[in-house]
């Protein structure tokens, strides 16, 4: 009895041991793709919290600061991945906010100034070369006050910057890199950044393949720079180079233009066409610039301290 008894217990232990190996790990850790799923429970629910208290703030705040024409939802999203990104890293995984590449080491001011540069000049290079060979053409636009449209367009760009990194290179890079590697992580986030823009209006497969080239430059900067920070400013100084200082299109949408616009007069495979500059062969070489220049920094850098060291 006691032998058949043992003998019976052994395939429910299995099976128990079985779905306990499928959620957490051998060292004790929820496994990567229950990791990521909980994240994006944490975020949902702190959209909802973000929506309800955060939103109202926000649009208080721009009525009181006589800022009209801005929406509150890239501040209420992003406020609101920020707190899922707080939600997993303290309650599901107890890791600090350096996992993430969101600490205050990585807010140093040269950082951000290392991707705000990088990120303009990326993207504004390719577009001066396209207006010197006649292919991106000023036109006259309607009226209205270039600062005013500049405040606007940066307090849009700012928060939009910033949750698109939030989802696609904060927490669920920093997840699938502990599971899969930097290079395969990196591959995987680009795709989706490349896939979540498929919708934009003039959407093509140069563009996305484009945009997909952009999540690797962005991913770049997080690897060489451990600074979310710094991807954020990389990001927002791109799309607030065509927006707000040259008045073209960024992925697809127009944002006002008092005075001039830079409109697409060239082949579509230089101009990007309606997607804008950043889907171009020009911004394509800007961004492989880009990302020559961060790993070269980043072989110097380790030159130099083999080099103390030896």
């Amino acid at each position: 009895m006691d032998c058949r008894g043992d003998q019976h217990s052994a395939p429910g232990q299995a099976r128990d041991l079985s779905v306990h190996t499928l959620f957490v790990s051998e060292v004790g850790a929820i496994r990567a793709p229950w990791r990521i799923a909980l994240f994006c429970v944490a975020s949902i629910a702190a959209l909802i919290v973000s929506a309800v208290i955060v939103g109202p703030i926000i649009s208080m705040i721009f009525r009181v600061a006589g800022i009209y024409g801005v929406s509150n939802g890239p501040w209420v999203e992003a406020i609101g991945l920020l707190g899922g990104t707080a939600i997993a890293l303290r309650w599901v995984d107890k890791r600090p906010w350096s996992d993430v590449w969101l600490d205050a080491a990585a807010a140093r001011p040269r950082l951000l100034a290392l991707g705000f540069v990088l990120g303009g000049a990326c993207i504004g290079l390719p577009i001066l070369a396209l207006i010197a060979g006649g292919w991106l053409e000023r036109m006259v636009s309607g009226g209205g006050s270039w600062w005013g449209a500049m405040l606007r367009i940066t307090l849009v760009l700012v928060p939009a910057a910033l949750l698109e990194e939030l989802m696609t290179r904060g927490y669920i890079l920093s997840v699938l890199r502990d599971w899969w590697g930097w290079k395969w992580a990196i591959f995987a986030t680009s795709a989706a950044f490349g896939l979540l823009h498929l919708m934009n209006n003039g959407a093509t497969v140069e563009s996305v393949g484009l945009v997909t080239l952009a999540g690797v430059f962005l991913a770049t900067v997080v690897y060489v720079t451990r600074s979310l920070y710094a991807a954020w400013m990389a990001h927002f100084a791109w799309n607030w180079m065509m927006a707000a200082v040259f008045h073209a299109s960024v992925s697809g949408y127009p944002f006002e233009a008092p005075s001039y616009r830079y409109v697409d007069a060239g082949p579509d495979w230089a101009t990007g066409g309606d997607w804008g500059p950043e889907g171009g062969v020009p911004a394509a070489l800007g961004m492989g610039a880009g990302i020559a220049v961060l790993y070269g920094s980043k072989r110097a850098r380790q030159k130099t301290s083999n080099d103390a060291q030896s």
